[in-house]
């Protein structure tokens, strides 16, 4: 265990000068006094690794010294090899780039670790879209994965959603373009306001891909934009993503369950949604029914994802998404309140 650490210690050293106790404590997952330890180890090994105080100090290799631990083990081959996403990199537009990386890494390796590393291709695949659900490939794509490649603002033309069942609408937005986030089959771009836009401009903006209608190079920016080196993008995803999942639920249905309804509820509902009305739920009634607010997207979507409960859901509010069922209530009992014609 230690090994490896000092081995991940002395090439984060070498690929990033300058880092300090505390950037390599938190990189290795260990305490400062640990990392000082390990420096020493090294040093007392051969590797010249060296502390420099000051406001641009930190560790460093003695100038001209390259490590020599570069030699990749078989798991780690292995694991390289998992690293990829075929269809996200065709989406991207990269498919060919990533082939040809692959072959010339294939093509440095050693017949064993070439064997290790084919070994995990035919063993695992990484399918990122969700089941039941078609991948989006949206059309715009490629040009965005360019504009984050070169770091370009564009002007995005975006369909924002409408609420309880309106139509769609147009807006233009200014954005600097950070990177691309694949969530469960759907591409997400997330980046950040420019400077000069009045009341915004810094603020971090998180789209989906197929509601970009129109892409171009935002006005005058012809130089690429500067990025914040202390960004990290699945750090702030992570961080984000639930919140960005429960701001798109703008609406809350008023519904009375079953057993059978709440335990099939997470299947159709917005996981963000189902947790938080299901922290907040009543105690359930006489016939076992439990009343709970649900946060929806709109009352269409909130139609569409209930109607599959059947009859373990009775919708109490809003009054427009109750009607809605009452009248899909009627139409379904006329539709089967008779024989069908060819069986009379």
């Amino acid at each position: 265990m230690r090994a490896a650490r000092l081995i991940r210690m002395a090439l984060l050293v070498q690929s990033s000068p300058g880092l300090t106790a505390a950037a390599l404590a938190r990189e290795l997952g260990v305490s400062e006094r640990t990392v000082i330890r390990d420096a020493q180890a090294l040093q007392e090994a051969g590797v010249p690794v060296q502390a420099e105080r000051g406001r641009t100090g930190g560790y460093r290799l003695a100038p001209g010294h390259r490590t020599r631990l570069t030699s990749l083990h078989p798991s780690e081959a292995e694991t390289l090899y998992l690293s990829g996403l075929p269809d996200a990199l065709r989406d991207l537009g990269l498919s060919g780039p990533a082939d040809a990386a692959r072959l010339k890494l294939s093509a440095t390796l050693l017949p064993s670790l070439r064997a290790a590393a084919e070994s995990s291709v035919r063993r695992f695949h990484l399918d990122a879209p969700a089941w039941f659900r078609e991948p989006s490939a949206p059309e715009l794509l490629p040009d965005l994965a360019r504009a984050v490649w070169s770091d370009h603002t564009v002007e995005l033309e975006y369909a924002r959603p409408g609420r309880d069942g309106a139509a769609p609408r147009g807006v233009s937005r200014l954005l600097e373009p950070y990177g691309l986030v694949l969530k469960a089959g759907v591409w997400y771009v997330v980046g950040r306001v420019p400077e000069g836009r009045p009341g915004r401009a810094g603020a971090w903006r998180t789209y989906r891909v197929d509601r970009v209608a129109a892409l171009s190079p935002a006005p005058g920016a012809g130089e690429p934009f500067v990025r914040d080196p202390s960004f990290d993008l699945a750090a702030y995803w992570q961080e984000h993503s639930a919140g960005f999942a429960r701001a798109l639920l703008k609406t809350t249905a008023t519904v009375r369950l079953t057993e059978s309804g709440l335990r099939r509820l997470p299947a159709v509902a917005d996981p963000a949604g189902v947790d938080e009305a299901l922290a907040a739920a009543t105690a359930p009634d006489a016939a076992g029914r439990v009343t709970l607010d649900l946060p929806v997207e709109s009352e269409e979507v909130a139609f569409a994802q209930l109607a599959g409960l059947g009859a373990d859901v009775e919708v109490l509010g809003p009054p427009g998404l109750r009607a809605r069922f009452r009248e899909n209530a009627q139409a379904l009992a006329t539709l089967y309140g008779a024989e069908p014609e060819d069986q009379r």
